[in-house]
């Protein structure tokens, strides 16, 4: 299979010591540009659940609201009557 002259100049510049410096900072670039995106989804994933949790507890907050609305006060209770028995 013949060599093409960019693959061999290719394959020149990762085995020199600049060629790998670049390899490197590319390899760097890429993960950093990985855990960006990885990290983008997760804030936005609780962001969504944030969301989802609070409007739940203004359904439960309103729900309770009506319910105490709606049921009558209890009955006032009467006070019992200490009587102290002489022994």
């Amino acid at each position: 299979m013949p060599e093409t002259k960019a693959a061999r100049e290719r394959a020149a510049a990762v085995r020199t010591a600049r060629g790998l410096d670049q390899v490197w900072e590319n390899r760097t670039a890429l993960v950093k540009k990985e855990r960006e995106a990885e990290s983008a989804a997760n804030d936005a994933k609780t962001a969504r659940l944030r969301a989802l949790r609070l409007e739940k507890e203004a359904q439960e907050a309103e729900e309770k609201r009506l319910k105490a609305e709606q049921t009558p006060a209890p009955a006032p209770k009467k006070r019992a009557i200490r009587r102290i028995i002489a022994e």
